[in-house]
């Protein structure tokens, strides 16, 4: 145990805590500047990817709701929806398409869409107690 920082894990250097460290430690994917690594993200389909996670997360209460584990399902399975879509496109084009693919594309989008839940889920916009009791003081102090 280090002093003055009781149970927190060190990162190799020693210098910062590995669990809380600053953002610059972390992947830009993760801080959320980038949508995948090295990718650009300007892409029709990148921006597709993205919108599709983003829409995903709002339906989930947003990403502040959302484990680890349900964000990197969210991920797959826009993912999957994309290459779905792409699909779908040649086909609407005329194009042929591996029927079996799509097939086992979309039992796959099933599949993940009921780990992450289909319903929308409402985020708490409750305000918390010293908030709203903050809020109520300022507005009597106001109307006086």
């Amino acid at each position: 145990m280090v002093s003055g920082m009781e149970s927190t894990a060190l990162s190799s250097t020693g210098r910062s805590p590995i669990v809380g460290g600053k953002s610059r430690q972390r992947s830009r994917v993760t801080n959320g500047r980038d949508v995948l690594p090295d990718i650009d993200g300007r892409s029709v389909i990148a921006r597709r990817y993205r919108d599709i996670v983003n829409a995903i997360l709002v339906d989930q209460g947003g990403v502040d709701q959302c484990s680890e584990s349900r964000k990197q399902l969210i991920r797959r399975f826009a993912a999957a929806a994309v290459i779905a879509e792409q699909m779908e496109s040649r086909l609407a084009n005329g194009e042929q398409i591996d029927i079996a693919e799509h097939a086992q594309l979309a039992s796959t989008l099933v599949r993940i869409a009921q780990r992450i839940g289909i319903n929308r889920r409402a985020k708490n916009i409750t305000p918390a107690l010293p908030d709203y009791l903050d809020a109520v003081e300022a507005e009597a102090e106001a109307a006086s």
